[in-house]
């Protein structure tokens, strides 16, 4: 007799599904890039997504030279301040801080996101780090960096995003030198990343908080001769009775949604300052209009509207630089129908 063939539903690749431990996405690691230094991150505020008519630039496509349609998500990119700098150095457990400077001045919507420093002396600061580096004892030169979502309209918050930034090089007195021409200073989204260039995009999904295994996993349904007395939305079996516990693998009741996702090489398609040439009639549903620097970014990313999105230099990219894309149109069709 055959076999039937029923593949496992669901995927348990991110488990477990828990709760994000933060609405700011955090990066783990970082591509090594060699050249001057700069940031390797940028953030901004998701919009909405739309969709521009480019001339295809892809070699040995189909329509290589000519019009397509594109779908592309719009991120509102306001600039960004360098708060600190924070020296790493080696140690048994890995890396670990080993100073910081922090800027003189700093927004006041920082002061209610983290508590600030009460008596700091960034030129004190700043000596320590230096001879920290000349010592020797300092692997690593990361910033950090604040939104400033207060400029933005679309975003209903004043509260400044806090963030750990690293800079890219291979000499620290080199990374040291740049973080200490940027500290205080705002930061712009094409001081960072140019059009055409790829990035990575990690951002918090869209919570649908607890939902049961039919549609956190995909099950099917029980039919009435299998559960008369119970529900028709559970799993038939839970597992053997030895070992006596419930394994993580078995598809089950619990959170779905608001987890940290991270997609590779993402394409940024166009890098605007003035958001009304790319703001649709009646503004983006469930956000309204762009009025600042703005970025467009191929395809879809995570999250909902509004929701932080951060972009960093592309860890596993294999492409080619594809150069600046030429686009011929970008729809400001009214998305409200």
């Amino acid at each position: 007799m055959a076999k039937g063939h029923r593949p496992k539903r669901g995927s348990l690749a991110f488990s477990p599904r828990v709760r994000a431990k933060s609405h700011v996405p955090r990066f783990n690691s970082w591509p090594e890039a060699a050249g001057e230094s700069k940031l390797q991150d940028f953030a901004g505020y998701k919009v909405g997504m739309t969709h521009v008519v480019m001339i295809d630039d892809t070699k040995n496509s189909l329509t290589e030279g000519m019009e397509i349609s594109v779908p592309v998500t719009v991120v509102e990119t306001p600039a960004v301040r360098v708060a600190a700098i924070r020296a790493y150095g080696s140690s048994t457990y890995g890396e670990r801080a080993l100073s910081e400077a922090w800027a003189a001045d700093l927004d006041e919507s920082l002061g209610k996101t983290i508590l600030l420093p009460k008596e700091s002396n960034t030129e004190e600061a700043l000596g320590k780090l230096e001879s920290l580096v000349d010592e020797g004892k300092v692997t690593d030169i990361k910033v950090i960096t604040y939104t400033l979502p207060k400029k933005l309209t679309g975003v209903p918050k004043k509260n400044a995003d806090i963030m750990e930034t690293a800079v890219s090089g291979s000499d620290v007195k080199a990374k040291l030198e740049y973080a200490k021409s940027v500290l205080g200073a705002e930061i712009k989204i094409t001081d960072v990343f140019n059009e055409g260039t790829f990035v990575d995009v990690a951002a918090i999904t869209t919570g649908k908080g607890t939902q049961g295994p039919v549609k956190r996993w995909g099950i099917n349904l029980m039919k009435n001769k299998h559960s008369r007395q119970g529900s028709l939305r559970q799993i038939g079996t839970l597992g053997p009775f030895r070992p006596a516990i419930v394994r993580w693998m078995v598809p089950a009741m619990g959170q779905m949604g608001y987890h940290q996702r991270t997609e590779y090489n993402k394409r940024i398609l166009k890098v605007g300052e003035n958001g009304e040439e790319i703001t649709p009639a009646g503004g983006f549903l469930n956000y309204g209009l762009v009025r600042g620097e703005y970025i467009l970014i191929k395809g879809s990313i995570p999250g909902p509207s509004k929701r932080l999105v951060r972009l960093r230099d592309p860890m596993r990219s294999k492409v080619p630089a594809m150069g600046e894309p030429d686009i011929v149109h970008v729809s400001t069709q009214s998305k409200q129908g």
